[in-house]
């Protein structure tokens, strides 16, 4: 039985179930295979999006449907290939280990308080189907964490769009609190400032270290967007945590696609004048990322990397996202407590068993259960 059929049986639901706070861990999205047919899929969401692409609508359509879903899915399969493992997409792959260590984490500090699920702005699991999960689960409060450490609306208010319009159609909508950035939590500093000392430990430090976030069009800053500012200051942070000099270190953008100006430096064309310069050894971070995915592990590893080598440099490496890694759940978990503040105890309140038997018997005296 669907999920919404089960919601739709009346004999499903009871007065004495225990209620719970949904947490919603939403990624990008990722292609179910590295087929040109499952990238056109996915490209055609994703690039559909207005706040992706904001130009006038029809004239994207033609563009959209004309040109780039013919030219680019068979190309952009084949990078997809080259980073797919025996568990799929490693974003996909990643963001399930991070919502079960979420989980585990949450049930620790709160036993059967909270519901983790996992979603996709683009593909799945979509937003939809996690969401009717926590209907199903009686959640009457949901927390929204889109994995974006730093605002934009083409990332994090896209996240609420799409929550906005699947809600729509339920008749008891849920209490909403939304992460909208952690940029500058003290936490996420401090878990990007220990994995990059951990790596250092086990490798050489190189001569500059490239902070290297996801560009958007300068036109989306220029308009309002956050992002910039949000990004500068997780990298001065990083850089004021890592003790490093100026000289030492460097903010960037990455992943910029058509012809028009988007945020700079560029990272492709700083790699390619760094050696002219006499800064032939690098490490790369991309703090925006909160799990690896193919911007990082192909377009910075492998890309970037060659560029860098063949422009006269000797010693790149790239220094993995935070993934699933200890201190990255640990600050996911802190946030979700935090936007959980009041929730948490009546949760609790309500879900002792006394509870639970007195609000089933009300029921069952005004005539709304058996």
């Amino acid at each position: 039985m669907s999920l919404m059929a089960r919601y739709q049986n009346p004999e499903q639901y009871s007065h004495n179930n225990p209620q719970r706070i949904g947490v919603l861990l939403v990624n990008l999205g990722t292609p179910e295979a590295a087929t040109p047919a499952a990238v056109r899929k996915y490209l055609a969401e994703f690039l559909s999006d207005p706040r992706i692409v904001e130009l006038p609508r029809l004239l994207w359509w033609l563009v959209l449907h004309g040109v780039l879903l013919r030219i680019r899915p068979r190309k952009v399969a084949k990078t997809y290939a080259s980073i797919w493992s025996e568990e799929g997409s490693p974003l996909l792959a990643i963001g399930r280990r991070q919502a079960r260590a979420v989980q585990q984490e949450l049930d620790i500090l709160h036993p059967d308080v909270f519901d983790v699920q996992l979603a996709m702005r683009y593909g799945t699991p979509s937003i939809r189907s996690s969401l009717d999960v926590f209907r199903l689960q009686a959640c009457r409060q949901v927390i929204v964490l889109p994995l974006f450490p730093q605002y934009s609306a083409t990332t994090s208010a896209s996240v609420i769009d799409e929550v906005g319009r699947c809600l729509r159609d339920w008749r008891l909508v849920p209490e909403l609190r939304t992460v909208m950035n952690y940029h500058d939590d003290e936490r996420y500093i401090e878990a990007l400032a220990s994995s990059i000392e951990t790596f250092w430990s086990d490798k050489n430090r190189k001569q500059r270290l490239l902070m290297s976030f996801h560009g958007i069009p300068q036109r989306y800053v220029n308009a309002g967007d956050t992002y910039y500012c949000e990004c500068s200051k997780t990298a001065r942070l990083l850089a004021e945590r890592l003790a490093l000099k100026e000289g030492e270190w460097q903010l960037l953008f990455q992943s910029r696609f058509g012809r028009e100006p988007w945020l700079q430096p560029y990272l492709d064309k700083t790699l390619e004048k760094l050696p002219e310069g006499g800064v032939r050894s690098v490490d790369v971070v991309c703090p925006g990322f909160s799990a690896d995915c193919l911007e990082t592990l192909e377009e910075v590893a492998i890309e970037n990397r060659d560029i860098f080598i063949e422009s006269g440099g000797r010693e790149f490496d790239y220094i993995p996202a935070l993934n699933d890694s200890e201190g990255h759940i640990g600050m996911l978990a802190g946030l979700i407590e935090e936007h959980s503040r009041g929730w948490i105890e009546e949760v609790t309140g309500n879900n002792q068993p006394e509870q639970l038997q007195a609000r089933h018997e009300r029921a069952c005296a005004a005539g709304y259960a058996k």
